[in-house]
């Protein structure tokens, strides 16, 4: 393949960006190069990495190019990376994490210096990208607590979002700066991701116990079903719901509220977002259930 149809090759399947080590790969010399910048065949967007056919790029362009400015182990990151799964808009500058200790970056890149390890990146249409969950401890070191939450709330509809993956990444992310406030947004938006079962139980629980009712049965059999918190002289039963429910298991649930149904019981579904972020709201149902339901025979 000649020299420049190896270079527009490249550039075609780098979004119209090639680095300069890329060129001198494709066969060209520095003189070469020179001659083509001069001509107008490529562009200099930052030191070391060009434009092929003309200077106008995309935004995976520009992105790219960034990465490509940051040398062999470079990967976008930050707002960027947020932009590119869609979780919050991109930032006036293209933002990329290094490896090693800071340094200044090339005139119109953000570079961050920080730890990248081989699990917290992958390929996204030929540009090397921080994974949703990296992305998010990223994010929560330059987002406020709003913005993050959005964030967070973004991966979960779009299904970015991993739930183990993330515990993961909060595992092995101590001394981060954005390890407090990427939990406080979990602890808003999925607090399944960072309260157990039994702490959101004992939420639960305590909460009950402000609303004068009496202590329910936990984690208690009835007709051939276990039913999270149960009141047998109210015939009501509170299910905690939390974590993304496969379609199997939602029809499996919905059955089961409808066969207790069918008996005479209610069934009340609580999400723990709402346990954990809006204990009034739950209050107020509960007093407003238990007192209405007749007794159980």
């Amino acid at each position: 393949m000649p020299r420049d149809a190896r270079v527009a090759w490249v550039g075609a399947r780098q979004h119209g960006a090639i680095s300069y080590a890329q060129l001198l790969e494709a066969g060209l010399t520095p003189d070469a190069v020179d001659h083509r910048v001069a001509a107008g065949w490529l562009h200099r967007v930052h030191r070391g990495v060009f434009a092929v056919g003309h200077p106008a790029m995309t935004q995976r362009g520009r992105w790219l190019a960034a990465v490509l400015s940051g040398g062999d182990s470079a990967v976008l990151s930050h707002r960027s990376a947020a932009a590119l799964w869609g979780l919050a808009p991109d930032g006036r500058r293209p933002a990329v994490t290094v490896p090693g200790l800071a340094r200044r970056g090339p005139s119109g890149v953000e570079v961050h210096a920080n730890r990248i390890r081989p699990g917290d990146t992958l390929l996204v249409d030929g540009i090397r990208v921080t994974k949703v969950a990296r992305t998010l401890l990223d994010l929560a070191e330059v987002l406020t607590l709003d913005q993050l939450v959005q964030a967070i709330d973004n991966a979960t509809n779009s299904r970015h979002l991993r739930p183990a993956l993330m515990s993961s990444m909060i595992q092995q992310s101590r001394g981060r700066r954005g390890l407090k406030p990427l939990k406080q947004a979990l602890l808003i938006t999925r607090p399944q991701d960072v309260l157990t079962r039994s702490e959101l139980e004992r939420r639960a629980l305590r909460l009950i116990a402000t609303t004068g009712l009496p202590r329910p049965e936990v984690n208690t059999g009835l007709h051939g079903h276990e039913v999270d918190l149960l009141w047998r002289q109210f015939r009501l039963i509170v299910e905690l719901d939390g974590r993304e429910h496969h379609e199997a298991a939602f029809e499996r649930d919905r059955r089961r509220d409808a066969e207790l149904l069918a008996r005479g019981w209610r069934v009340l579904r609580l999400t723990w977002r709402q346990v954990v972020n809006d204990p009034a709201w739950v209050v107020e149902v509960l007093t407003g259930c238990a007192p209405t339901a007749t007794e159980a025979p």
